[in-house]
């Protein structure tokens, strides 16, 4: 192609109201910078004519990066949270990002969202014990919901067109239902998809044995552009652990675990009228996550006994079955200091809040604990997922907190911990790596190619 064309094309790229690639901007301003360079050596040349004076050309500044999250709901919040977390750093950290969620509606509009921050919603989606998935609500098939979800996130990624699509968890999301949306992505070649992960997935030879014939190896190939880890390797290595992720282990970098402070902005507000109506004193605050298998611990919490000046408090989170929680309801009302609650917004300012906390150890409760460096009693899920298991007592190892057998809670073991001396909270944040909130604005400029505020150095996979 003649240089002239080259050069007319792009002048009318920059005139246009199409977004214009990375690499086009960087040809746009050498184009401009050369057209500088020529008009001021014809000003100092006298046998140069001068040309008619023209209104200098309207340059559009760089458009803002634009990022869309997708978290698949079908159990518990803790996908959605950590999206929500990580889009409210990225509008913190001097990105200006343009921020877009996919999340479940009924998800989305139960939690806090950060200001500037909008999304698209699908119909939720129920995984059952099986494994299976199901409707949570609409009269349809599986199948039938799961075509309707994924035409819709395909429709909204073709609209919206981010330079970043971050997944978390699943990389080819719920039921397969990315799958048409990634591979429109990479025909076209200008957004960057990055897959999400917590540091613990399942135990070894679960996350081998699944990984190899469930396609998530080949998606993680074929799709992503990188893997974040959202953990500290010092704690657990899933590269070292897993040993699967050889054929991708140059996209992985490890953010650290995601601090749950910067949470206090947008969720404080929510949370308020809980904290009001808490009487003065300490309190011990028990949560379960979703609730789904969470009724023993919440049980023992509430006939444990509380030592003198103590408020006790259990959320149950909204999967917790009707039944259990009105039993529990039940038993709470003969203990006056021993409250519960359905279902809080957003944990953040209640965590803040509490002395002592006795919990089960889903990857957003111990960020919490990490981040407020709380005593924690963690109570975690052994079966059928050994998930949490694995990571309370890697924890457990580092002395950041205790740890206790499903096997062995009843509401005395309870009690003796909450009636022991503890001593000082421990110092997480200076014993395991909390940054991942001022790493990932890092990240997201090496992708993009362009640079933010400064943040924590990235820490790649050995």
């Amino acid at each position: 192609m003649p240089k002239f064309v080259e050069t007319l094309e792009l002048a009318l790229r920059a005139l246009s109201t199409a977004s214009a690639t990375l690499e086009e901007l960087a040809e746009i301003r050498k184009l401009l910078d050369g057209m500088r360079a020529s008009s001021a050596v014809r000003a100092a040349d006298p046998l140069t004519p001068p040309r008619s004076h023209r209104p200098p050309l309207f340059v559009r500044e760089p458009p803002l990066p634009r990022i869309a999250t997708y978290s698949q709901g079908m159990h518990g919040f803790g996908h959605i949270r950590r999206n929500a977390t990580i889009a409210h750093a990225l509008r913190g950290a001097g990105t200006q990002a343009v921020i877009l969620m996919i999340a479940e509606a009924w998800q989305a509009g139960a939690i806090p969202m950060p200001q500037g921050v909008d999304c698209v919603t699908l119909p939720g989606l129920r995984k059952e014990a099986d494994g299976g998935l199901n409707a949570r609500f609409l009269d349809i098939s599986d199948q039938e919901l799961i075509t309707l979800r994924s035409k819709l996130i395909r429709k909204a990624l073709k609209t919206f067109q981010p330079d970043v699509f971050l997944v978390d968890y699943l990389p080819l999301g719920a039921g397969r239902e990315l799958v048409r949306t990634l591979e429109h992505i990479r025909k076209r070649g200008r957004t960057r998809c990055v897959l999400g992960l917590r540091e613990v997935l399942q135990d070894p030879e679960t996350v081998r044995r699944t990984w190899s014939t469930d396609g998530t190896l080949e998606a993680m190939r074929d799709y992503y552009d990188a893997i974040w880890i959202y953990g500290d390797p010092a704690v657990f290595d899933p590269v070292r652990e897993y040993g699967v992720f050889d054929g991708v282990a140059s996209k992985v970098r490890y953010t650290g675990y995601l601090d749950q402070r910067p949470r206090l902005e947008f969720a404080g507000a929510q949370a308020a009228q809980v904290l009001a109506n808490l009487p003065p004193g300490r309190l011990a605050l028990c949560v379960v996550g979703g609730g789904v298998d969470g009724h023993a611990l919440a049980e023992a919490f509430v006939e444990a006994e509380l030592p003198p000046d103590t408020t006790g408090l259990v959320v149950t989170g909204p999967y917790m079955p009707a039944e259990q929680r009105q039993r529990l309801l039940h038993r709470a009302q003969r203990h006056p200091r021993c409250d519960v609650l359905e279902f809080v917004p957003d944990l953040v300012p209640l965590i803040d809040r509490a002395d002592r906390i006795i919990a089960m150890g889903g990857y957003n409760t111990i960020c919490e604990v990490l981040s407020f460096e709380k005593h924690a009693l963690i109570v975690p899920r052994v079966h059928p997922e050994p998930e949490q298991w694995i990571r309370a007592r890697r924890l457990q190892d580092l002395g950041l907190i205790e740890v206790l057998h499903p096997d062995d809670l009843t509401p005395r073991a309870l009690s003796d911990w909450l009636t022991r001396d503890l001593g000082r909270p421990p110092a997480s944040r200076s014993r395991v790596d909390v940054s991942g909130l001022t790493r990932i604005p890092a990240l997201l400029a090496g992708l993009l190619g362009v640079s933010f505020d400064a943040a924590a150095p990235v820490a790649r996979a050995a």
